[in-house]
């Protein structure tokens, strides 16, 4: 990664953004469902079973990742998994319609933050960039 701060608000924006999400896949947080409602929902309405298991992979995938882009460690596999979660999510839910509400604007634009970030790194201000200068 360089010294650059255009990363910055893409990566503690999406950050936040997928955090929360995530939180409210695992722990209920934010009016969620916690991770047997997601479970229940994802084997239900979207025919991925053992709903536990994806949804486990989709709330952790979100939350960690998240959690990981706010401090800008391990940058690039971060928005890896969660450009690959939002992907699924758009085939998977979103893939109807193109405008929001239920619409894919929404998670390809979370995509395509993934795929921006994956290509530039965490930037200035990432515990990434203080890894790189300091060998």
């Amino acid at each position: 990664t360089n010294n650059s701060l255009a990363s910055l608000p893409l990566r503690f924006g999406l950050g936040v953004i997928m955090a929360a999400h995530g939180s409210q896949k695992l722990f209920g947080a934010f009016g969620g469902y916690g991770l047997q409602g997601t479970a229940g929902f994802f084997e239900s309405s979207l025919g991925m079973k053992p709903g536990i298991l994806f949804a486990a992979l989709a709330g952790g995938s979100e939350f960690f990742g998240g959690l990981l882009l706010i401090i800008g460690l391990a940058t690039r596999p971060a928005a890896v998994l969660i450009g690959i979660t939002m992907l699924v999510a758009l085939i998977t839910v979103h893939g109807g319609e193109f405008f929001a509400p239920k619409g894919m604007e929404y998670p390809l634009i979370l995509v395509l933050t993934s795929i921006t970030l994956i290509i530039k790194g965490g930037g200035a201000w990432s515990i990434d960039q203080r890894i790189s200068t300091s060998e």
